[in-house]
C-alpha cells in the first residue's frame, strides 16, 4: 500500500488480517492494534513523513486550533456541530473538532465536558488496552486536569538497581538542556568503583556522548570516583547534587565547581504533563 502512495492514515483505514489470521483469538488487538502497528512500520520504512506537502510542517495545536475555530465560524458555531456529530455516533469526528477548540481555548467547559464524554465512548468501544487506557485518561484530564505528580523513581529501586549503567547514561543524555549547554565543551571519567567500569563522558556541540573505556582519560577535565549505590541514590533524587558533590563521598580529581557547573545542564523530568490540552 505505501509503494502505491498510501499514506499511513489511509493505510491504517484500509489494512485487514486475512481471515485466517482474524479469527484466531491470539491475533486479536487487546493490546497492538493493526491500525497502531501498521502506522509503526510505514515509519520503520519511511519516517514520519506521508509526503503529503501540507503534512511536513504544520502549525502547532494552538496556532492551528485558533484558526480552525475562526473557519468554523466560532466556537458556538464549531460546539454546535461537535454536539451533533456526537449525537449521530461519529466520535472520532467529534475528536477531531473539539480537538482544535480545546487547545485555541482550554478554559472552554462545555468543550472539554463534550470532549471528555467523546473519549469515553471511544474508550468503551476499543477493544485495545493500551487504546482504551489511552482515551479514559484523555478523559480524566479534561475533567480533574493534568496529575500532580508523575512516576517517583524511587519507588522502581529494585529494578533499576538493575539497570545497566549505559542506560542510565543514555537518560542523562536525554535531559541536557542544549541551550544551557551552548559553547561548553568538557571531558570527564566518570569511575564506578564497585562495579570496576570507566566510562567517558564528553561534552561538546549541545549533545552528551559516552563510551566505556578500560582506563580513565588522562587528559580529562575532571574525574569522578563513586560507588554504583551513590550514583542511584543521585539519578532517583534521594541525594542532592551540590551537597553529594562537596561531601566526602566521592573521590573527585579536578574541579568540583566545574563538575557543578556540568551536572546542573541536566534537568529531572516532573513526568506529568498534559496530553489533550495546552
Amino acid at each position: 500500500l505505501a509503494l502505491d502512495g498510501a499514506t499511513p492514515r489511509e493505510i491504517s483505514e484500509k489494512l485487514k488480517l486475512p481471515e485466517t489470521l482474524r479469527n484466531t483469538w491470539s491475533s486479536r488487538g487487546y493490546y497492538g492494534t493493526l491500525k497502531h502497528n501498521s502506522k509503526a512500520v510505514y515509519q520503520h520504512y519511511f519516517g514520519w513523513y506521508d509526503g503529503n506537502p501540507a503534512n511536513l510542517d504544520p502549525l502547532p495545536p494552538e496556532q492551528a486550533g485558533a484558526r480552525y475555530v475562526e473557519l468554523a465560524g466560532g466556537a458556538n458555531a464549531l460546539m454546535e456541530k461537535a454536539q451533533a456529530a456526537f449525537g449521530r455516533g461519529e466520535y472520532r469526528w467529534v475528536a477531531e473538532l473539539l480537538n482544535h477548540l480545546v487547545f485555541a481555548d482550554p478554559d472552554h467547559f462545555q468543550a472539554k465536558t463534550l470532549l471528555a464524554q467523546t473519549y469515553d465512548q471511544l474508550g468503551y468501544q476499543a477493544e485495545s488496552g493500551p487504546w482504551r487506557d489511552v482515551y479514559l485518561s484523555g478523559a480524566y484530564e479534561l475533567r480533574h486536569g493534568a496529575p500532580e505528580k508523575g512516576f517517583n523513581l524511587a519507588s522502581a529501586r529494585d529494578m533499576i538497581t538493575y539497570t545497566p549503567m549505559p542506560r542510565f547514561l543514555e537518560a542523562m543524555a536525554a535531559r541536557l538542556d542544549g541551550a544551557e549547554a551552548e559553547g561548553m565543551e568538557m571531558r570527564i571519567n566518570l569511575v564506578m568503583t564497585d562495579l570496576k567500569e570507566n566510562y567517558l563522558l564528553s561534552l561538546k556541540n549541545s549533545v552528551l556522548n559516552f563510551r566505556r573505556v578500560k582506563q580513565p582519560d588522562p587528559d580529562a577535565d575532571a574525574t569522578l570516583k563513586m560507588t554504583h549505590a551513590l550514583y542511584l541514590k543521585l539519578a532517583i533524587g534521594e541525594a542532592g547534587l551540590r551537597d553529594t558533590l562537596f561531601s566526602d563521598d566521592l573521590d573527585v580529581d579536578g574541579s568540583r565547581i566545574d563538575l557543578l557547573r556540568f551536572f546542573s545542564l541536566f534537568g529531572q523530568p516532573k513526568g506529568a504533563f498534559n496530553i489533550v490540552t495546552p
